[in-house]
């Protein structure tokens, strides 16, 4: 196969707002040991995206410091050492960066096949958002059927994949969201309760129903001694972002005497080792829900790469309701 020695990609010129993402020109990098370049089709776009640009979460030292950490495309070149694909297989996969870009390379065990009967654009959606759940709510979280699960942002690409995963599970699920179109959205997904959390006290709510066996919240802030107050006895709350900050007063009293466990991660930092753990642990289970026709992506918009800025604009009004891509070729 017969590469370019440039590409398109977008680069973040100087820490800001979606303004500062600007299309520009770059070497198409090279496989090395172990790794696939992908021909890049579509790239998922992601908070952590926003906080990149935003100058407050650094790429990893060996990372590309283009934005983007999911993507769909077809292998296009294959480092020494990989075995388990072959030019032209159609992926989609966890990036360690430089998504918004026509080439990214991403080590092999990163990469999943894309489902069968599912398109480049919506497999663009996966990776990011099913490792993060799967590796979360099961692996860290332990939720089994039965229990009951609140989701907090139940509406964002986060959200609506874990409301579908745990409802495959055979959980009750809750979400939170922020009006009633957002509510309506979340419960068409399964859960059995959206809560509106502009007029509803979900603490009282999941109290009444004996408490919440396992939280995953991406808000932080004043929410965290408000998710303890929702948990039943022995309950679980998982953390993975902080929209309202990461400082808060907590009583350790309550986590004592009821037996709770905090607990939470951010998965880029992850070593790659622990990344393909994950990957073939939602390759064996969240792939056959998917073509089993219990989950699929929510796509909210498509942007194409060069308005890369309008996609970041778009997530940040948290006006969204699941996903949204670039459209890179």
């Amino acid at each position: 196969m017969s590469l370019p020695h440039t590409m398109r990609a977008v680069e973040i010129t100087a820490p800001g707002g979606p303004e500062v993402l600007n299309l520009c020109s770059r070497p198409v990098p090279e496989p090395g040991h172990g790794q696939i370049l992908i021909e890049v089709g579509w790239a998922g776009v992601n908070r952590p995206d926003a906080l990149q640009r935003a100058g407050s979460y650094a790429p990893p030292p060996t990372a590309s410091p283009l934005p983007g950490l999911e993507a769909s495309g077809r292998v296009a070149a294959l480092g020494p050492g990989v075995t388990e694909w072959k030019v032209g297989d159609e992926v989609c996969a966890l990036l360690p960066g430089g998504g918004y870009a026509e080439y990214v390379v991403t080590p092999a065990a990163h990469a999943l096949p894309v489902p069968a009967g599912m398109d480049l654009r919506e497999a663009a959606c996966l990776p990011e958002t099913c490792f993060t759940v799967w590796s979360n709510v099961v692996m860290r979280g332990g939720l089994k059927g039965g229990e009951r699960f609140l989701v907090h942002g139940g509406s964002s690409g986060i959200g609506t994949t874990a409301i579908q995963i745990a409802s495959a599970l055979g959980a009750r699920v809750f979400a939170t969201a922020g009006s009633a179109e957002k509510c309506a959205a979340c419960e068409s997904l399964g859960a059995e309760r959206a809560i509106n959390y502009r007029e509803e006290d979900f603490v009282e709510i999941l109290r009444a129903e004996g408490g919440a066996n396992l939280i995953l919240d991406m808000v932080g802030g004043g929410y965290i001694p408000r998710n303890l107050r929702s948990l039943a006895d022995d309950g679980r709350l998982v953390q993975i972002a902080f929209l309202q900050g990461p400082k808060v007063e907590v009583n350790f009293a309550e986590m004592m005497m009821r037996r709770l466990t905090i607990t939470g991660s951010t998965l880029r930092p992850q070593s790659d080792l622990a990344k393909a753990r994950i990957a073939a642990a939602v390759r064996a289970n969240v792939w056959p829900m998917i073509e089993a026709g219990r989950f699929a992506p929510v796509m909210d918009s498509e942007f194409p790469l060069e308005d890369a800025a309008g996609a970041h604009a778009r997530m940040e009004t948290s006006e969204h309701i699941g996903k949204i891509v670039l459209k890179v070729r």
